[in-house]
């Protein structure tokens, strides 16, 4: 008997020991408010993730033990992975060529973990001519979750005389690549078109449809044309027009009128119709002009993202933090900040595996800190707004490895070798 005793204490001590040396989770996330909006989660909870990168649980009080890594988000505000639906990344080295393997667009890792970011979407960078190119070039050597919205035009956003070409504007061609790529490509892309004519929309709309009815991205302007036919006739709903407070000028209209300054009956309508309102901050294409009467009217975006390249990151936009917090400033609560950055743009991109903290997700967690304070907030055209608030990133995980800990919050902490994170 006693002989038996010793066995099954044996075998006891062994099990124990091997569950303590391979814990069920990656990590939890331990102690922070979590917002969730698809799941209308917003309270005090504890996050896991599995080993294979994916959300495991969502819960109180869970047990530390059954982790290999915790990061301690006591008082700091949980969310999904941060989505950037409007960047520019096909990063290159051909001189003069605006976006498109240029100097002026920039590789994504450098840019998105330090402020929350685990997915960014490329607004149109490439076409179906390069697309492969910006595919083998940052896509597939990120590790930020590069997705693409693909440029109408073939060469894709190489700036001047080529973004007018309406010869380089191939439905079929830009829909049979977005059909090759279907995980990559979430849509197509309109933009920098100065001619007072709807072909590259009517084409971009056409390619949207053969390619399984995914959504157009609209950079509107330069020719004149009516935001509100675009809107109201043009659009489906799904499509997406991106710049929303900014233009004004006489080529590019805006959504205040420009007698009154109030906002145009339409945009409301047209938000009720399925048109999703972008803000794609950029380098000028964000004015408080506009920003402020919208908002007072209770028009705010859909979705907020940044239109971040070399010429937007050191400006009034900087990074997605700050134009979160321009909205924080301009009275959107938080929850419709963080939906607006996570599982809003997840489902206008349809995918829905990410964006949100269902049990199966990816992996992809931010924890951010609401500093109190005195801020400044400004717009291209120099006018302040003062905050009393504003977001900053502590931790990102993407796909159940830490990427990014300000401040040293995971236990313990990753060691870094070669200069990335490993677990």
């Amino acid at each position: 008997m006693q002989k038996l005793f010793l066995i099954f204490f044996s075998i006891l001590s062994i099990q124990v020991m091997a569950q303590k040396a391979d814990p069920m989770y990656a990590i939890i996330i331990k102690g922070g408010h979590v917002i969730d909006p698809k799941n209308n989660i917003n309270e005090v909870m504890d996050v896991a993730i599995d080993k294979a990168g994916k959300i495991a649980a969502v819960s109180k009080n869970m047990d530390l033990k059954s982790a290999a890594r915790v990061v301690n988000a006591k008082g700091l505000y949980v969310t999904p992975g941060i989505i950037d639906m409007h960047t520019h990344n096909f990063a290159g080295t051909e001189p003069d060529k605006y976006l498109r393997n240029s100097y002026y667009a920039n590789q994504p890792d450098g840019f998105t973990f330090r402020v929350g970011v685990t997915t960014v979407v490329d607004a149109g960078s490439a076409g179906w001519r390069n697309f492969e190119k910006f595919k083998d070039q940052t896509i597939d050597r990120s590790r930020t979750r590069v997705l693409a919205f693909l440029n109408i035009v073939g060469e894709g956003m190489a700036g001047g005389a080529i973004e007018q070409d309406n010869n380089d504007m191939d439905a079929r061609q830009a829909a049979d690549m977005a059909l090759k790529y279907k995980d990559l490509i979430v849509g197509f892309k309109v933009a920098h078109y100065n001619k007072p004519d709807w072909v590259p929309i009517d084409r971009a709309i056409e390619a949207g449809k053969i390619a399984g009815n995914i959504p157009v991205i609209v950079d509107f302007g330069g020719g004149g044309l009516s935001l509100e036919e675009l809107t109201m006739k043009k659009f489906r709903p799904g499509d997406i027009y991106t710049h929303t407070y900014g233009g004004g000028g006489k080529d590019r209209e805006a959504i205040t009128d420009p007698v009154t300054g109030n906002l145009r009956p339409f945009v409301f309508e047209a938000r009720n119709r399925g048109v999703i309102w972008d803000v794609g901050h950029g380098a000028a294409s964000f004015s408080f002009k506009h920003a402020i009467p919208a908002t007072k009217a209770g028009f705010y975006p859909d979705v907020i993202s940044t239109d971040h390249h070399g010429g937007s990151m050191n400006s009034a936009m900087k990074d997605i933090l700050n134009v979160m917090n321009k909205f924080l400033t301009l009275g959107m609560d938080v929850p419709a900040i963080i939906n607006s950055v996570t599982w809003k743009p997840a489902q206008v991109i349809h995918r829905e595996d990410i964006g949100n903290l269902s049990v199966g997700s990816e992996g992809d967690v931010t924890v951010l800190r609401i500093r109190k304070g005195k801020f400044g907030v400004f717009d291209q055209m120099g006018e302040r707004l003062e905050g009393k608030k504003r977001f900053e990133c502590e931790v990102t995980v993407k796909g159940g490895r830490v990427f990014y800990d300000l401040n040293g919050l995971t236990n313990p902490l990753p060691r870094v070798a070669g200069g990335l994170p490993a677990l």
